[in-house]
């Protein structure tokens, strides 16, 4: 049944990709943000089944996707329609199917981004009723005794670089579009607190998190942070910055050190990004240290900040240049054709996290042990959002 339905999906996009506009070239070629967007439909006919055929879930990183391809619905509606079925799935009146707000997860909060895309859209109320259900998530979260948010109910006093793209561009946007300029107030301090937390002065990369109670085995007992600059974890919170930056007003009194943030990691970024190919590593800070290795999502995100970041003026112009030629980079390093002439993304790391059971003890060793997998969607994912902000 399967099959069938991938050929099925894969003849509807051949007959779909006859009638698109010439937006979806470039110079007479497919743009890569079409190709890899048609390549995701045809692999996974529905968000449902992406990265585990088994369960359906209110995910962080398979609704990113969504978001991505849905950036493309002006070329074809068909793109916003693959997010809005995702969506639809899990929005029933007045619940969300498959999430618990005690659990005070902030990778579930990323998801409503595209809630506040379909109320907009749409103006059904099932969806403003979902987004209030997500706020009132954030008005309860649990944070540090110094205000931050915790990651989850269940890493109690830790804040993640991942939870600040989670939960802040949603606030940024909530707090613009339904006129709530508080939540920008609490946005701008999670944003500049976990960077005051983080940051390693001497580098000015970031390490993974911090841990207020130092109680976690994977945490300095002084400091708080943990051991290793995780690529991908940057590359969130990376993200994060400009995605906020689009949202908080001009006059907001936090938007200039946002900014100054934005920049300081970017010039930190540069100074690890590889010489010979212009990507980054696993683990930023040892490239060519015994089993690291370039990799694809962290390096995607990276080149997606630093193209919004120049095109919004956040960054200096020169960045402009570097996201170009990193993105030929990911194209060169990364992009392969499979067996069924689809482009694959290579490189890209499953997943990796700190704590839990088993525990993860945020090693050097640990970090460049994990999973990789091909076409994973937190590569593709911002891949895709790249390749829109350099209409490539």
């Amino acid at each position: 049944m399967r099959i069938l339905l991938m050929i099925v999906s894969f003849a509807l996009l051949l007959f779909v990709s006859c009638g698109k506009s010439k937006q979806s070239k470039v110079n007479g070629d497919v743009r890569w943000s079409v190709k890899m967007a048609d390549a995701a439909m045809v692999r996974c006919d529905s968000l449902m089944w992406c990265n585990d055929d088994r369960k359906h879930k209110w995910q962080y990183d398979v609704a990113m996707l969504g978001q991505a391809i849905d950036k493309l619905g002006y070329i074809d509606t068909i793109y916003s329609k693959y997010h809005e079925d995702y969506l639809n799935y899990f929005i029933r009146d007045s619940i969300i199917i498959k999430y618990k707000l005690k659990d005070y997860n902030l990778d579930n909060v990323n998801p409503a981004k595209g809630l506040i895309t379909l109320y907009k859209r749409t103006g059904e109320e099932k969806y403003l009723n979902a987004i209030n259900i997500i706020v009132r998530q954030l008005e309860q979260q649990p944070r540090t005794r110094s205000g931050g948010f915790w990651h989850k109910a269940k890493y109690p006093y830790q804040m993640w670089l991942d939870g600040i793209y989670m939960s802040s561009p949603f606030l940024a946007q909530y707090a613009n579009e339904f006129n709530k300029p508080a939540w920008f107030d609490t946005v701008a301090f999670q944003i500049m607190h976990i960077y005051e937390k983080t940051c390693d002065p001497e580098t000015g990369l970031l390490y993974h998190a911090w841990d207020e109670s130092r109680e976690q085995a994977w945490c300095d007992p002084e400091t708080g942070r943990s051991k290793e600059f995780w690529g991908r974890a940057m590359g969130w919170y990376m993200m994060a910055l400009v995605d906020v930056l689009g949202y908080l007003p001009n006059d907001h009194p936090k938007r200039d050190s946002i900014i100054a943030i934005l920049v300081n990691t970017s010039e930190a970024l540069l100074r690890v990004r590889d010489p010979e190919t212009g990507l980054w590593y696993q683990v930023l800070n040892k490239g060519g240290q015994e089993g690291n290795y370039l990799e694809a999502s962290c390096s995607s995100m990276f080149t997606y900040a630093f193209a919004k970041g120049a095109k919004m003026d956040y960054l200096p112009v020169k960045y402009q240049k570097i996201a170009e030629e990193s993105f030929q980079a990911l194209i060169d390093n990364f992009i392969i054709t499979g067996d069924n002439g689809l482009p694959v993304m290579t490189g890209i790391c499953a997943a990796a996290g700190l704590g839990g059971n088993p525990y993860r003890d945020g090693s050097y060793e640990y970090y460049v042990n994990e999973q990789k997998r091909d076409d994973d969607t937190k590569g593709v994912g911002p891949f895709i959002m790249a390749a829109i902000e350099l209409n490539r």
